[in-house]
C-alpha cells in the first residue's frame, strides 16, 4: 500500500478478536485462579496438620493408670509418668473439684509436688490416696487449724524449753530407749512403710506410731490398747528437739482444744518429724 508522500510501508491491519476467543480466554485464567487456590489450600492444610501433629506430642509420652480414692469415692486417671506432683494435683482438681492447695496426696507417704511419678516410682494401677477438705468445709470449722497453733506457738516462747519442764524429765531421765529407731539429724525423709516403734509415751510406756493413709487415721498403739484417731481431729502437732540427743525429739499430738488434750511422744528420730507433721496435718491446713 502507498503512503500519503508517496513510499510505501507495511500497515498492520488490526482485526477484531472473535466472541469464541474470548471466551476461551476468560476461562483459562480462571482455571489458573482456581488451581492457585487449590494450591493454597493445600498447603494450608498441611500446615495445619503439621502444628495439630505438634500439639498432639503428650500422647506419645509414658502414661501409667491410677486409681484416685478421695472421700470413698474412686476415679480412673491416665497421666504421663513424667507428670510431677504439682501436675498430678491439678488432674486430681479436674476429676474431683478439691482445689490443689486443699488436697493431701498419699503414696507411701506425703507425695511431693516438685518430683515426677517416675522419680518417686509410682507404678501402672497404683492407688493414690486423696485426703482434704473442700473449702466451704473448712470455712465451717469453729476454731482454724492455724490460730490454734499461732496461740500454741506464742504459749511455747513464753516458757522454757520443753526437755527441762519437770513433767517430761521423769520420762527423758530413763534415757534413750534400747530398741529404738536409729535417727538422723538435720535429715528429712518420707515416713517408712512400718510403724515407728521403741518410743516412749508420758507415763513412760512403749508406744508406736501407725499412720493409716487410706483410712485418714493415726494408730497410737500400747502394750493395753490401741487408739485409732483421725487426722482431721489432730488440732496441731509440736515438736522440740532433745537436749544432748538433739538426733530425737519429743513430739505432742493434740487431740482438742486445749493443752490438756496434748499426747506426749519421746524419742521420735528427726528424719521423719517434717513428714509426720505434713502428713497428719497437710498442707492445705495454712489455705
Amino acid at each position: 500500500m502507498a503512503t500519503q508522500d508517496g513510499g510505501e510501508g507495511a500497515i498492520m491491519d488490526t482485526e477484531p478478536i472473535p466472541k469464541e476467543a474470548e471466551a476461551l480466554g476468560d476461562n483459562a485464567e480462571k482455571a489458573e485462579a482456581e488451581a492457585t487456590s487449590h494450591t493454597d489450600a493445600g498447603n494450608a492444610t498441611t500446615q495445619d496438620s503439621s502444628i495439630s501433629n505438634g500439639e498432639d506430642a503428650d500422647d506419645e509420652q509414658e502414661k501409667v493408670d491410677l486409681k484416685i480414692i478421695w472421700n470413698k469415692n474412686k476415679y480412673d486417671l491416665k497421666i504421663a509418668v513424667d507428670s510431677t506432683g504439682a501436675k498430678l494435683k491439678e488432674r486430681i482438681h479436674a476429676l474431683t473439684g478439691l482445689p490443689p492447695a486443699m488436697q493431701k496426696v498419699m503414696y507411701k507417704g506425703l507425695l511431693p509436688e516438685d518430683k515426677t511419678l517416675r522419680d518417686i516410682k509410682v507404678t501402672n494401677g497404683a492407688k493414690i490416696m486423696v485426703v482434704g477438705s473442700t473449702i466451704n468445709d473448712v470455712l465451717a470449722v469453729n476454731t482454724p487449724k492455724e490460730v490454734i497453733q499461732q496461740e500454741v506457738k506464742a504459749e511455747e516462747n513464753k516458757k522454757e524449753p520443753l526437755c527441762r519442764q519437770k513433767q517430761h524429765r521423769k520420762v527423758l531421765d530413763k534415757g534413750k530407749p534400747e530398741d529404738i529407731m536409729p535417727a538422723i539429724k538435720g535429715a528429712k525423709e518420707r515416713l517408712p512403710t512400718v510403724p515407728l516403734s521403741g518410743m516412749y509415751n508420758k507415763s513412760g510406756g512403749k508406744v508406736r506410731l501407725t499412720f493409716k493413709l487410706e483410712q485418714d487415721q493415726l494408730w497410737i498403739g500400747t502394750k493395753e490398747r490401741t487408739e485409732k484417731v483421725p487426722m482431721g481431729s489432730i488440732k496441731n502437732v509440736l515438736s522440740e528437739p532433745i537436749e544432748g540427743h538433739e538426733d530425737y525429739h519429743m513430739m505432742a499430738f493434740q487431740l482438742g482444744p486445749t493443752e490438756a488434750s496434748q499426747y506426749w511422744v519421746y524419742w521420735v528420730p528427726a528424719q521423719f518429724v517434717d513428714a509426720i507433721k505434713d502428713t497428719v496435718l497437710g498442707k492445705w491446713q495454712y489455705f
